[in-house]
């Protein structure tokens, strides 16, 4: 990535992520593509020069606040671990909402409108296919709160993936659907995520054992909204929202992520 937009992130993602992926060589290209409705969408994908032949591949959708340098530096960690990755650009031309007001202005269409997402999501794919390192047989999706319930709407509209990863992602989605939700699905919770009810947590887990989701659900004590990104804390103060960084749910959700990854491509 061109851009360290912290000193915290550079000690916990950048240390962290070199510690996992010595003798690879990530490069990553900005690059524009369109979605179903001629919209243009600019990405991101990266990728490990050093790996030969095709790879699983990922798609990351980013936060509510657009698809910022955050969802692009977990590309090139995925890529590190020697997936192609793909920061999709869910909102159009680029945009990001630099405030909580302007994010949710951004992101309440795709809430509003499940099958918006799932054409934004479709046109990444469609992307990563073009690549000759991918392995259009093994694909996945994470995301992040925002990104996390539409990566979880990705599966239960029945989106071709094999695994789903939501990162401290809203569980109110679409419902679940037994034969129609094929994905197998990981949630890294936060255990003190003030934004998601009991009730709401509740009704999502009694959807997926009632349509017989393979699913796992981890949740981590002391974790708010958005703890996997270091500016959270920041941002949790500037705006007065509950939000904060914990770099103990961040990297355990990570090894989580990789352990489900590497039984999910065996």
């Amino acid at each position: 990535m061109k851009k360290i937009f912290s000193l915290l992130f550079f000690v916990s993602l950048v240390s962290f992520a070199l510690a996992q992926t010595r003798g690879a060589k990530v490069t990553g290209e900005e690059i524009s593509y369109k979605s179903a409705d001629g919209t243009i969408l600019k990405g991101y994908v990266a990728f490990d020069e050093n790996k030969k032949g095709k790879r699983p591949a990922i798609v990351v959708i980013h936060e509510w606040w657009g698809n910022n340098d955050y969802a692009r530096y977990r590309a090139d960690m995925l890529a590190g671990l020697g997936y192609i990755a793909i920061a999709a650009d869910m909102y159009g031309n680029g945009k990001e909402g630099p405030t909580p007001k302007e994010a949710q202005e951004l992101a309440t269409p795709f809430y509003q409108n499940p099958q918006l997402a799932k054409e934004r999501i479709e046109a990444a794919v469609s992307k990563l296919k073009e690549y000759e390192q991918t392995d259009a047989t093994q694909m996945a999706c994470i995301g992040y709160c925002f990104g996390g319930s539409m990566s979880l709407n990705a599966a239960n509209l029945g989106m071709d993936f094999k695994g789903i990863v939501s990162f401290h992602g809203g569980l109110a989605v679409v419902p679940a659907e037994e034969g129609k939700t094929k994905a197998k699905v990981l949630v890294c919770h936060g255990g003190a995520d003030k934004f998601i009810s009991d009730e709401e947590l509740k009704k999502f887990k009694e959807n997926m054992d009632a349509a017989k989701v393979d699913y796992t659900f981890i949740s981590y004590p002391d974790a708010t909204h958005a703890f996997s990104n270091p500016d959270a804390t920041e941002n949790g103060k500037k705006f007065g929202i509950p939000i904060a960084y914990n770099m103990a749910a961040d990297k355990k959700s990570w090894e989580d992520m990789k352990a489900f990854f590497k039984k999910l491509f065996q």
